[in-house]
């Protein structure tokens, strides 16, 4: 008799609703289950890594995040036309997206994820609150539900005090997130989150809660089937944040007591118990410096720095994200016993000398560390483009050793070995943190420490000189929608006549004080201030955007504002932008 383990299990096709090293991650794991790996990608990611690994690739016609990885529709016939029958979404773009999973569930598809409407319940973070108050989750004082304006967030400052958070209802990785210290900033920082919010997720619907003093950002990894079993697959420490975005991770979170770590479980398992979830997901939790620890929102997807987990806990947890989909049990039962830890470096194309400001362009040298405990998650090989249309990250280097210790140690190595050249990288932040006492030896990082304290302490970071572009000596075909190489002679190319140029950059010398300057290569989202506005120095006078995030644009001197550059149209750093007279 052939039981249901002995029957052949059918070998799925799995589309990747994304790009970078998160859908190379998920390439990989479907060459070890068994599954065909099917790529999609935009125009600028053509001859993208996870292009050139997937079985398939099929083209979406179109560049911005709009056009492409966020075009339902396009993704949908895609997944028809290329005999799909499941789709990961990854991380970002539409993973947190219930109309999507909708959409795929609809299209008789497999979804690898949660039901729709458990994405809808903890998508909305007010919702998600209610949820983890009902269960008796820790929670610091917030908004019952999303503000209308300005002026509620200013009357909660008032009687609740500050600092505060402004929080996008529906998003999460960092966007849509501000942190006010001062009254007089909180208006401009409701609209900062509104504008990133609908930028990132298509809504802007903002809640406020009370932002604790120098707090950690302590995570809980969860997994859960569809029989009803949820497993709490280790801890997390994620505070090292520039902009509300992580930089570095470690698990399991280092410096918890035994009653910290067993609330934080039991509240995360507790959460996503009631929330009926299914797959692999986050809750989030703060934990103030007094020890206060308070519910922060559940990541209904897997999160970019899972590697970590899975280097402590043993599990492959996209792997495990595709035997939920198919309907088989977790293959762990309880929380495993970490072996050892594990450091995950998020490899951004910014420079730390200038704020972490994003560097798109061509990737010269890419040279990764190998040896004990290294392993490199990356979207990009050498001479590969980092496209300004999208995040900034190229990879993530992951070290683990038997102790904290030992990760530290080979850490330095790996980040030693680790050379970029082509783009700015955060290699010099990293390789500096992994010396400073506030991380190795006291642990005293907090969420803002890299704002705050860091940032005080003046460190100087060398920048690295991005390349010239060099010409292409391959090129693409589609037929019928699906992606192929044709290779020609290399004499045969020209680069102006086969890359014309997709973008003017406006870019002008600066020669004046009272000029000024892009503070980064990207879109002049709009003008705060008029033409022939009287300004001041440091005043906000414009807000750039770039990889899906906004910097403001500082007046340089008092005066008044003559502008030289028009909102919407695309500008390298350092253009000239305006002038005050």
């Amino acid at each position: 008799m052939i039981t249901t383990n002995q029957k052949q299990r059918v070998k799925h096709r799995v589309l990747i609703a994304n790009r970078g090293e998160i859908a190379v991650r998920i390439i990989r794991a479907c060459q070890d289950y068994g599954a065909t790996s099917i790529a999609i990608y935009a125009d600028d990611d053509i001859d993208a890594l996870h292009v050139r690994l997937a079985d398939e690739a099929y083209g979406l016609k179109g560049n911005s995040p709009k056009e492409s990885y966020l075009a339902i529709d396009k993704i949908i016939e895609i997944a028809h036309k290329s005999k799909a029958t499941m789709i990961h979404p990854g991380y970002g773009f539409l993973s947190e997206r219930a109309d999507f999973a909708k959409a795929v569930q609809q299209a008789g598809l497999l979804w690898i994820g949660p039901d729709p409407q458990t994405i809808e319940v903890l998508g909305d973070k007010v919702q998600a609150r209610k949820i983890a108050q009902s269960v008796g989750a820790p929670l610091v004082n917030g908004t019952a539900d999303p503000v209308s304006d300005a002026k509620e967030v200013l009357d909660f400052a008032k009687q609740y005090g500050l600092p505060i958070a402004i929080k996008a209802a529906f998003g999460g990785g960092g966007r849509g997130l501000k942190i006010a210290h001062h009254m007089a900033e909180i208006e401009e920082l409701y609209h900062s989150a509104v504008r990133e919010a609908v930028t990132a997720f298509g809504r802007g619907e903002c809640y406020v809660e009370q932002f604790l003093d120098k707090p950690r950002h302590i995570e809980a990894q969860i997994i859960a089937d569809k029989l009803g079993h949820v497993v709490v697959v280790g801890t997390r420490d994620c505070s090292l944040q520039r902009r509300n975005q992580k930089l570095i991770e470690e698990a399991p979170a280092p410096y918890l007591t035994d009653e910290q770590r067993q609330r934080i479980h039991q509240s995360a398992k507790d959460i996503c118990a009631k929330a009926g979830y299914i797959g692999a997901g986050t809750v989030e939790f703060l934990l103030s410096a007094n020890g206060t620890i308070s519910f922060l929102e559940v990541n209904t997807r897997l999160q970019v720095e899972h590697p970590v987990t899975e280097e402590t806990a043993g599990i492959d947890l996209v792997i495990e994200q595709l035997r939920i989909a198919e309907g088989l049990p977790l293959s762990i039962n309880e929380t495993p016993e970490p072996r050892g830890h594990s450091f995950e470096f998020r490899i951004n194309a910014e420079d730390p000398a200038k704020g972490f400001l994003p560097t798109p362009g061509l990737i010269s040298q890419f040279s990764q560390p190998a040896g004990p405990g290294v392993r490199v998650d990356s979207g990009v090989a050498e001479n590969d483009q980092v496209s300004r249309q999208f995040d900034s990250m190229m990879a993530k280097l992951i070290v683990t050793g038997a102790s904290r210790e030992q990760a530290i140690a080979r850490a330095r190595r790996a980040l030693a070995e680790f050379n970029i050249a082509g783009v700015a990288s955060v290699l010099p932040f990293h390789r500096k943190m992994m010396e400073h006492p506030d991380f190795i030896d006291n642990f005293s990082v907090h969420t803002r420490w890299i704002e705050s304290d860091f940032q005080a302490q003046k460190s100087h970071f060398p920048r690295s000189i991005p390349a010239e572009n060099e010409p292409l000596v391959r090129t693409f075909i589609e037929i019928d929608g699906r992606r192929h190489q044709l290779a020609l002679p290399a004499q045969l190319l020209s680069l102006s006549a086969v890359i014309p140029t997709a973008i003017s950059e406006h870019k002008e010398c600066q020669v004046r004080e009272n000029a000024v300057t892009a503070p980064i290569s990207g879109i002049l989202h709009s003008w705060l201030l008029s033409d022939g506005d009287k300004v001041n120095q440091g005043d906000v006078i414009a807000i750039m955007e770039a990889m899906k995030m906004e910097v403001q644009v500082v007046a340089t001197c008092h005066g008044v504002l003559q502008q030289k550059a028009k909102s919407g149209d695309y500008f390298s750093a350092d253009s000239l932008l305006a002038e005050i007279n």
